[in-house]
């Protein structure tokens, strides 16, 4: 602790210094009056009195020194704190491929002639051209469904419908199509592509032309698209 002094008041703790020095005796800090502007001996060194205060000369505001003042405080060093590590991320798998479907209608003109369930050359050409496209997609499924128009009987027509998509999984088997994949159905004349009232009438050119639509394959086929 340091205290600050006018000069009379300086004298004043001089003589008491002195005086307590006589009846107690003095202690002097081991470092020079003129560095610490403390009140000194005659050997030029600061003044303590018993109590262990050092008097100030009133020359302006005294060095911080040792004993007079406590060693200023030094903050502690603390080191930057260390940032967690970033928790490592997974890395994410592919997303798996999306099913995307394909699907083919192939009529009675293109496939087969009237009443017939033999693959007519236009019929082939179609075919391969649809089994070129499965090269883009990996098949899961391939559903082939066959039709025949209302000119017969019903079992007929049934057995009709059958034969010929028989036809349609053979020549895609043929050509490399695996067989377990296709799955057949025959429908005979059930579901009629033409609309009621379109093609009235007898059997005729003209109406068996009209029916043309209702004698056909579909074929559909569901699997995921191939990466490039």
């Amino acid at each position: 602790m340091t205290k600050s002094f006018s000069k009379k008041q300086i004298g004043l703790a001089v003589a008491c210094a002195l005086a307590l020095g006589m009846l107690s005796g003095t202690a002097s800090a081991q470092v020079p009056a003129k560095d610490a502007k403390y009140v000194a001996d005659s050997s030029g060194l600061i003044i303590m009195t018993a109590s262990g205060l050092c008097v100030h000369n009133g020359q302006g505001p005294a060095v911080a020194v040792q004993p007079c003042d406590p060693a200023p405080y030094v903050a502690p060093m603390v080191s930057a704190p260390v940032p967690p590590a970033a928790p490592k991320v997974a890395a994410l798998a592919p997303p798996a491929p999306r099913p995307v479907g394909e699907k083919l209608t192939l009529d009675a003109d293109t496939l087969f002639d009237f009443d017939k369930a033999t693959l007519r050359p236009a019929g082939r050409d179609t075919l391969d051209s649809f089994i070129g496209k499965l090269k883009d997609i990996s098949p899961e499924t391939i559903m082939a469904i066959g039709h025949a128009d209302r000119f017969g009987t019903d079992e007929y027509n049934q057995r009709l419908s059958e034969r010929r998509v028989a036809t349609v999984k053979a020549y895609m088997v043929s050509k490399g199509v695996d067989s377990g994949r296709i799955y057949t159905e025959g429908k005979g004349e059930t579901q009629p592509v033409t609309k009621a009232g379109d093609c009235l009438g007898a059997k005729s050119a003209k109406t068996i032309a009209c029916l043309q639509p209702d004698r056909r394959v579909d074929i559909e086929v569901i699997g995921t698209k191939v990466a490039q």
